[in-house]
This record gives C-alpha cells, sequence and structure tokens, in this order.
C-alpha cells in the first residue's frame, strides 16, 4: 500500500518542490499562492513577516513560469519562493532591520545575496521580522511586534533571525535567509527545529547587508532539511568584489558532501566534544534534556564509525564578555550613520531646533532600548582611558579563542557540542534580564569570533520543544559541517522511523 500523497504544498522541503515545478507537477504561481495563503491565515499570530507583497511575489511567479513553457533553461531555484530577514537591502522593497529609524526605507539597490536569489529565479514573499539591528536573540526586541515559535506560540522562537526560522519552521516559507553575529541563524534554528548554518566568515557577501559588528555578522541559509540549506548556500556563496572581507575563493561544492553525509559513512571521522560547551563540570546554566539529546547524538556518530574524544578548549569561558565589549563596539560606530539626515527617519525638523538637536531626538525616537544600551556599552569601552583595559582586551581573548580552535583541530576534524543551552522559553520570561538573554548564545560565540563555519542540525526534543546540535569546523571547511549534519538528520530519521520534520509539521499545522 503507497503512502498518501502529501497536497499541502507548504509542507513540503525545497527539493520536493524544486522536482515537482521541473517536473511540471506544480507552478510557481500555485506554489507562491499557497505559501501567499498560510501568511494570510497564521502570520497574524505568528508574526514572521514585516512586510509581504502579494502581487509583486505573484507577478515575478508569473515570470518564471511563463519562461518555463517557453522552454528557457531554468536553475534548480527557479520559482521557488523565499523569505528574507529585514537586514538584507532589497531594491525598492521596505528594508527597516527591524528598527523605527528606518521605517519606509526603500533601498536603491540590492544586497549581493539578493541579487543572486534573484538571478536564480527564486520569489521574494516577503522581508522577516527580526530584532532590531540584530541585536537580541528572541525577536523580542524588534520595534514592530515580537515573533512567535510555531512549536509553542507562548514561547520565543530565538534571534535575531526568529522572524525567518517562524517562516520556515511555520510552512510561511520553504526557506530562508538569516544572519549570524553571535549565534542568529543557528541558536534560532535550534529553537524551532530547523538546519540553520553560519558560513565562514567571508564566504558569502555582506554587502547590502545592514552592519551591526563587520568583523562578526555573516549572511547564511536556515531550511528544514539539511540538504536544503547546502543548495542555498551554494546559490548566494561565492567571492564579492564589492565586499572587502570577501574570500576569493571558489563557490563552496556542499551539495555532494550532504550526499555523502547522509549514506551514514562516518568511518575515520574525528570528533571532539567541547568540554567548556556542556560536558563534564560544565553544566551549569544547560537544560538537563539538552545534553541527553546532545549525548545520544554523538553516540550515533560513534555508532557511525566516528572517533570521538572530548577536547578542552579553555577560552571558550571567556567568550560571552567578549563578544558583547567587540560587538557592541563595533555597533557603536557603524550605527552613527543613522542620524536623521540623509534616509529615514527625522524628528525635530520644524526649524525651531538645532542640527544636533534633531540628531539626538531622532536617535532618540528611533533607536530601542537594547540599541541604545549596546551603543553606550560600545562607546563607553572605546573611549580614551577604556579602550586597552576593554576593547583591547577582548581582542586578546579573541586571539586566545582562535588559538583554541586551532590547536583543537591538529587533533580533530569536527567540534560538537549544545546549540542553545536551554529549549525556547515563554516569551517576556529574559526581557528585564540582558544577562539571562546574552547566555542564550554560550555555545554560538565561539564559533563566530573566531569566524568559523558552523551549523545547528535538530537533534530530538526536551519538554516537547527541538533541541539542536551543534558541528563546527575550520575555516573554509564548510562541507564538513553540512557532512555531520547530513549523517546526524539521516540516523534520526531511521531510528525515529519517520521525519524528525513529521512533528514539526504537525504541531506548526495544529
Amino acid at each position: 500500500m503507497t503512502a498518501p500523497v502529501n497536497t499541502d504544498l507548504t509542507q513540503l522541503d525545497a527539493a520536493e518542490l524544486g522536482r515537482r515545478l521541473a517536473a511540471g507537477e506544480t507552478s510557481s504561481v500555485e506554489l507562491t499562492r499557497a505559501y501567499l495563503d498560510r501568511i494570510a491565515a497564521q502570520d497574524g499570530v505568528l508574526g514572521a513577516y514585516l512586510h509581504v507583497d502579494a502581487e509583486a511575489a505573484l507577478a515575478r511567479a508569473d515570470e518564471v513560469d511563463a519562461a518555463r513553457a517557453a522552454g528557457a533553461e531554468l536553475g534548480p531555484l527557479a520559482g521557488l519562493p523565499v523569505a528574507l530577514k529585514d537586514v538584507f537591502v532589497t531594491e525598492g522593497v521596505p528594508t527597516t532591520s527591524g528598527s523605527k529609524i528606518l521605517e519606509g526605507w526603500r533601498p536603491p539597490y540590492d544586497a549581493t545575496v539578493a541579487a543572486r536569489l534573484k538571478a536564480a529565479g527564486t520569489v521574494l514573499l516577503g522581508k522577516t521580522n527580526m530584532d532590531e539591528f540584530a541585536m537580541g536573540s528572541s525577536t523580542e526586541n524588534s520595534a514592530y511586534r515580537p515573533t512567535r515559535n510555531p512549536w509553542d506560540p507562548d514561547r520565543i522562537p530565538g534571534g535575531s533571525s526568529g522572524g525567518s526560522s517562524t517562516a520556515v519552521a511555520g510552512g510561511l516559507a520553504p526557506w530562508a535567509l538569516g544572519t549570524d553575529t553571535g549565534g542568529s541563524i543557528r541558536q534560532p534554528a535550534a529553537m524551532t527545529g530547523l538546519v540553520g548554518h553560519k558560513p565562514t566568515y567571508g564566504a558569502v557577501s555582506r554587502y547590502g547587508l545592514i552592519a551591526f559588528s563587520s568583523s562578526l555578522d555573516q549572511a547564511g541559509p536556515m531550511a528544514r532539511t539539511v540538504l536544503d540549506a547546502a543548495t542555498l548556500h551554494e546559490a548566494i556563496g561565492g567571492h564579492d568584489r564589492c565586499d572587502s572581507t570577501s574570500i576569493d575563493a571558489p563557490a563552496p561544492v556542499l551539495v555532494t558532501a550532504v550526499q555523502e553525509g547522509a549514506r551514514g559513512e562516518l568511518a575515520g571521522l574525528r570528533v571532539g566534544v567541547v568540554r567548556e560547551l556542556g560536558g563534564d563540570g560544565h553544566t551549569d546554566g544547560y537544560d538537563p534534556g539538552v545534553l541527553d539529546r546532545v549525548r545520544e547524538t554523538v553516540e550515533l556518530l560513534e555508532g557511525m564509525g566516528a572517533e570521538v574524544r572530548e577536547v578542552s578548549c579553555p577560552a571558550f569561558d571567556l567568550a560571552l564578555p567578549a563578544y558583547y565589549l567587540i560587538a557592541p563596539s563595533e555597533a557603536s560606530s557603524n550605527l552613527a550613520r543613522f542620524e536623521g539626515m540623509r534616509f529615514g527617519l527625522r524628528v525635530g525638523d520644524d526649524g525651531s531646533h538645532s542640527l544636533e538637536e534633531v540628531m539626538s531626538l531622532t536617535r532618540e525616537q528611533g533607536f530601542g532600548p537594547e540599541v541604545k544600551r549596546r551603543i553606550v556599552l560600545g562607546t563607553y569601552a572605546l573611549s580614551a582611558g577604556y579602550y586597552d583595559a576593554y576593547y583591547g582586551q577582548a581582542q586578546k581573548v579573541r586571539t586566545l579563542i582562535t588559538r583554541d580552535f586551532t590547536s583543537a583541530f591538529d587533533d580533530v576534524d569536527v567540534l560538537v557540542s549544545p546549540t542553545s543551552p536551554t529549549v525556547a522559553w515563554p516569551i517576556g520570561a529574559r526581557v528585564d534580564d540582558p544577562l539571562a538573554m546574552y547566555a542564550a548564545d554560550l555555545c554560538t560565540l565561539p564559533a563566530s569570533l573566531a569566524g568559523l563555519p558552523a551549523i545547528s542540525v535538530p537533534c530530538g526534543l526536551s519538554e516537547g520543544l527541538p533541541v539542536g546540535f551543534q558541528v563546527m569546523a575550520p575555516a573554509l571547511a564548510d562541507d564538513r559541517c553540512y557532512r555531520v549534519a547530513a549523517a546526524v538528520e539521516a540516523a534520526l530519521d531511521a531510528a525515529r522511523g519517520s521525519r524528525f520534520l513529521d512533528e514539526l509539521t504537525r504541531r506548526a499545522a495544529a
């Protein structure tokens, strides 16, 4: 007896949707309309999107369908809808970075990643919600509204890319792009049962990405499966001469790595379990259920032939304070451009205020509390007399973290840990406790500070909520992340007898 066909297009992964489009079993217009209908029905509760232009999306889909009908040679992404975090500038489409200070701004150009997806034939559904200027771990810091977790609407979806994670997990987009400064792709992916990858710093262009912390920001994919994430990553990766930090290296080949990993052949792979990230003696603040799922996943890797050993990286304990000096310092400089003179919000320009007063009033009204907190912290850390004591010391710690990674990768091929110490917490539970909020990034910060690739893949449930398993690799070895993540995904699928996505789909539909 054959299994019933899933007729709800929004519950299929991007690879299957692409196959159906290529085979003529559905059209881009039909697919786009299915997602727009679901957005209209559910986003009022979930809050995944800040801007949706249904008319433009359907017109774009119709163009792709017409090209396909005319026999044009189209790529594998042609006709597939996609959602972009509202930090990527998009020509003629409102882009706010989740802030009132940019409300109504329509950029005159596309970010490189947006341009590459457009050239690949994708259909932009809309721009997703986010913590203001990517500053947050819960998407509660959006100036417009909080985003809710499809697994439990009373809980946060992670952040700052929580709009993208909710859009994909809730069936409001087949995949999406987010950005990761200190964990903002991986952590929300973990909390919503998705795959999220932070590429090697410089491997994906930052041109057109509204800057928070320039030495840390990195764009990357969020998807339901490892294969989908790899496919989206390949489409946006590669050198970009518009980005001075872009690595001049060939575009990554990642889908092949996923196919290899899915066969479960990990013989000879050396896996290091990071002691400082939830290992023995370092379990304070970690949910027991999270540690149990991670332990079980490590055992699965051993069962596939991987050689597992514990690795100590002492400087990782200092990642949190180092990050929260470096990132705010860079933010205080980057956000100085938002003063109401050239674009965005302008307050007090009635002839009764001086130029300086207009700038001050604009920034006071346009920035939210978390952004103001980080600007003040960063400005203080960079001020005369304190630069060496704070920012300078934090950069030294960053070097120590990088050295720990280098030493660890002399002995192992990848490092693994929980993605987040806890599952998603209730909305509002940490809003008044910034330190507790910052602690959500404990596991993701080291790879960000070192500029290394890291992926989060679902590894089970704790208290009925998703848990993420993080895989970190050396610079430009993103393929290792995908290979191991694909092996984990395949092994968990086989162990359960059905895809992990099935439970997510059921929850999201409910």
